[in-house]
């Protein structure tokens, strides 16, 4: 590839992202519908009709900048966690990037949210791109707990995906809802060992 179309290859993606990061900053303060593409313009520092160079309408922004939070999850999986580590270590890493992730994103993470609930009316490809994605973030944890079954430490008779998709739950929930309803959302650490053990008292634990 010429330097020259290099360069502009990744103009457009360094434009395309300003627009996704401007979205994501706008919603912090506010819910979809009550955002303007024209404040999204201002906010990234582009013209309006450059947003349509790489989005259909401000619709396909938002969903777009939400799936995005899948792939960085997914990057951050493949890049911040250890392969070398044995499962314990490997679970506890990508919880704690995950966690860090929610709770350093939280526009994005509540973009995200906002576009699962409202899945039910997806239809087609939307609904396919949205699912593949959320897949993906899936089976990079699933690859994890299927180390953990090799070792014994995960129980079979369930799928590593399944298992996935349940602790990929009780992350966003120690994000999202613990913290409005007592204030202390527990550990990562915690979450791990609710996972792993269940409610239960630990063995040796005082009753």
């Amino acid at each position: 590839m010429a330097v020259r179309e290099r360069d502009n290859l990744r103009d457009k993606i360094d434009k395309r992202e300003q627009i996704m990061h401007a979205a994501e900053r706008l919603f912090a303060s506010r819910r979809l519908h009550e955002i303007t593409l024209d404040e999204v313009a201002s906010r990234a520092g582009v013209g309006k009709g450059t947003i349509y160079l790489y989005f259909k309408d401000k619709d396909d922004l938002f969903f777009q900048t939400a799936t995005a939070g899948f792939d960085e999850l997914c990057d951050l999986l493949h890049q911040a966690v250890p392969t070398e580590d044995d499962f314990a270590g490997q679970l506890l890493g990508a919880c704690r990037q995950i966690t860090a992730f929610f709770e350093g994103r939280r526009q994005l993470f509540s973009m995200m949210q906002a576009e699962e609930n409202r899945l039910a009316f997806f239809h087609g490809e939307l609904r396919d791109r949205w699912l593949a994605r959320r897949r993906n973030l899936i089976t990079a944890l699933a690859g994890i707990l299927r180390k953990g079954v090799a070792e014994g430490a995960v129980r079979r008779d369930v799928s590593p995906e399944t298992l996935a998709a349940f602790l990929l739950g009780m992350l966003r929930t120690q994000s999202r809802d613990l913290p409005q309803l007592d204030g202390a959302a527990p550990s990562h650490q915690t979450v791990v060992g609710l996972f792993l053990h269940g409610a239960a008292e630990p063995r040796g634990a005082p009753v």
